[in-house]
């Protein structure tokens, strides 16, 4: 069951990161800028950010089943929709929908898992999760670029179907439902707050690499106020014990750790991902598909370190883990620092693949730990956080790398640099950035424990 469930979820993941090396052909096919193009990756995270904070709430009321069809059932109407659309804005509707799905499949793996497992397994288990969660963004790109070198954009739709139809078929024959759903009204005032705070937020951090900062710092401020008015709203609901998203989960230290922990290592993450093609392609003149296949020795070594990772942390507990995985990203960011136009590739792809392993010796026990610190009936509302903050996570780290390297390399081409020069420049100072996050998480990592005591119930 549960195989089956990260299976879809890879499929449904591997989706959030496909677009970006198809944004060339689709200006060209749909007659559209790069900006407007871009927005075909922004609003599926935008979606995400906006509808996750919600399925805390669904999953506790439906039933497994019901939950599993609803994910996969929208994810295959927004596939087929995309791959026959014939404008940009049905594409756009189309890349919503998809993303309502993938937003459900998430949280409702990961409170399946913490369910159905034991604490003694709980390691292996997640390690295969953590293959769906992190390697399918990080595969994204290789895999995009390889069908692009065949086919047109339509096909990258055209190949996912087919695979998540018969995933949604071998899931509706073989899962049991898990749990008793609980009949409980919804706050509406929560849900528009939480969909227009978190979506309003990320929809501000996208717009800082448009070139108005002044409007994009008000739309992330209006986002801001409505986020701290859905926790004060939760804060209320909780003492009636009916929250949209239930905040006690950050009353357990170790899942409060988790979750800064996890938040910033994703940063850095998708930080990166977007900086390498960029550096690939417009600095060094590499084709989407080499660019693709630059990257995949590193997505791949995460995806295969997963359930070893998983073994190690059932055996030894997450600090072995943990702590040699986070000083791993931060010299891994500080290489990328040092990036020039001549940097051999040997050293660009064992930096990358230094980077994504340290990601997965990191995930694995981040996950497992922070969920294992939250007694069982909070375990909905505790992945839903932690899925939520990682789009937003994904979201900061987008924005922030873009226009920390165009504001650096707008203000060394007033100064008479030469344009790629100074695109260089922008993008060291960005991985300069990125390299002092990772401190954070070198701190954070030493502060969690080896292992979750197992919480009570409350």
């Amino acid at each position: 069951m549960i195989r089956l469930l990260v299976l879809a979820t890879f499929v449904v993941i591997l989706n959030e990161t496909i677009m970006i090396n198809a944004i060339p052909q689709l200006m060209e096919a749909l007659h559209i800028t790069e900006q407007t193009a871009q927005w075909l990756s922004t609003a599926f995270m935008l979606t995400m950010a906006a509808v996750i904070p919600i399925t805390g709430w669904f999953l506790q009321r439906v039933s497994t089943r019901s939950a599993y069809t609803t994910a996969m059932g929208l994810f295959l109407l927004g596939t087929a929709l995309a791959a026959a659309a014939p404008t940009f804005e049905v594409l756009l509707g189309a890349r919503i929908v998809q993303a309502s799905g993938t937003a459900v499949m998430m949280p409702l793996l990961m409170t399946t898992l913490m369910q159905v497992v034991p604490p003694s397994d709980r390691g292996r288990v997640m390690g295969n999760l953590s293959l769906a969660i992190s390697v399918a963004p990080a595969m994204g790109p290789a895999v995009s670029g390889l069908i692009l070198q065949f086919g047109t954009w339509r096909m990258l739709f055209i190949v996912v179907l087919p695979i998540a139809g018969l995933i949604t078929w071998g899931g509706l024959k073989q899962l049991k439902n898990v749990g008793e759903p609980k009949f409980s009204t919804i706050d509406w005032l929560s849900v528009v707050t939480a969909a227009a705070g978190f979506g309003g937020f990320v929809y501000g951090l996208s717009r800082f690499e448009s070139g108005s900062p002044g409007m994009a710092a008000a739309i992330v401020g209006v986002g801001l106020l409505l986020i701290g008015a859905f926790v004060l709203r939760q804060m209320s609901l909780q003492k009636r014990g009916v929250p949209l998203m239930d905040l006690r989960t950050l009353r357990h230290r170790t899942y409060t750790v988790a979750l800064i922990l996890m938040s910033v290592a994703f940063m850095s993450m998708l930080g990166s991902m977007i900086l390498l093609p960029l550096y690939l392609q417009t600095i060094r003149g590499l084709s989407p598909l080499e660019t693709g296949l630059l990257v995949m020795p590193g997505g791949l070594a995460m995806g295969l370190l997963g359930p070893t990772v998983g073994r190690l942390f059932d055996k030894f507990g997450g600090r072995v883990l943990v702590i040699p995985g986070s000083i791993g990203i931060m010299l891994a960011l500080v290489g990328f620092t040092q990036v020039t136009m001549t940097m051999p590739f040997w050293q660009i792809l064992g930096l990358h693949a230094l980077l994504m392993v340290s990601l997965a010796a990191l995930f694995t026990p981040v996950f497992t730990l922070g969920l294992g610190a939250v007694p069982s009936h909070l375990y909905s509302h505790g992945s839903s956080i932690l899925s939520t903050l990682q789009q937003v996570s994904a979201a900061i780290g987008t924005a922030l790398v873009i226009t920390v390297m165009s504001a650096r390399a707008d203000s060394l081409k007033a100064e008479g640099v030469i344009g790629t020069v100074a695109l260089l420049d922008g993008m060291r100072l960005a991985f300069i950035i990125g390299a002092v996050l990772s401190v954070a998480v070198v701190i954070a990592a030493l502060i969690l424990p080896a292992r979750s005591d197992n919480p009570v119930e409350h």
